[in-house]
């Protein structure tokens, strides 16, 4: 059998369910999950949490130094920690996603956290997924993937993910949100939101969560 470990960037925008679909892949190759959207979310519950002004970039960028970002392998997710504190369940609030693309868009913070980044996937065997990961993070990867889907796709599943929880919003209000989301994230100075050249394109909008998991394992499996 063959051993060879690779690193698989996996791009897309918000909503395409790259976490959820790159934790079951990765599950099913051994490799390691890199929840590089949570890495985001956890600078901006920080700096939500210390009451800073998201607009204010001299003084987000100023709180990175005491932040403490670690991350942890479990069983169905990646568990991520601020100066020890367990943050995983505070960073899917709806205060934090309408903050994260514009933390996220901060050079500082992306220079952090991408370094953070490369150091976990220098062994191979791992699969990170994000905005940036084939373009700047990691160009040299194995295998590269634009995971998307239509923005009435993406809606929906955030709707259904969050209906009868203490997050539910309306269809129109996600809608909403994933496209100024989309902006924001493929016009922003640092590291925009963009296909790679090499990158492999995969539509989810008509293909069910397993249909794309099973594609997904195809790609790899054809590199390897």
């Amino acid at each position: 059998m063959n051993t060879h470990k690779i690193a698989v960037a996996v791009d897309g925008p918000a909503g395409a369910g790259k976490s959820s679909i790159s934790k079951i892949v990765a599950k099913k190759l051994g490799y390691l999950y890199i929840d590089t959207g949570a890495m985001y979310r956890s600078v901006t519950w920080a700096v939500l949490h210390n009451h800073i002004d998201v607009h204010n970039q001299k003084a987000v960028e100023a709180l990175l130094p005491e932040l403490d970002l670690t991350m942890e392998a479990s069983d169905d997710s990646c568990k991520v920690y601020i100066a020890g504190q367990d943050v995983t369940d505070y960073i899917r609030t709806p205060q934090v996603n309408n903050a994260v693309s514009i933390v996220a868009s901060y050079k500082g913070v992306r220079q952090y956290l991408v370094e953070r980044q490369r150091l976990m996937a220098e062994a191979g065997g791992v699969i990170l997924d994000g905005r940036d990961i084939g373009s700047v993070v990691l160009p040299d990867a194995e295998l590269k993937i634009y995971l998307t889907a239509s923005v009435e796709a993406r809606a929906m599943r955030r709707y259904l993910e969050v209906k009868g929880t203490s997050n539910e919003q309306t269809l129109e209000d996600i809608k909403d949100s994933v496209m100024q989301r989309d902006d924001m994230d493929k016009n922003r100075k640092e590291s925009p939101l963009i296909q790679v050249e090499d990158a492999v394109l995969v539509d989810s909008s008509n293909m069910t969560f397993d249909e794309t998991v099973e594609h997904i394992l195809h790609l790899v499996q054809e590199r390897i």
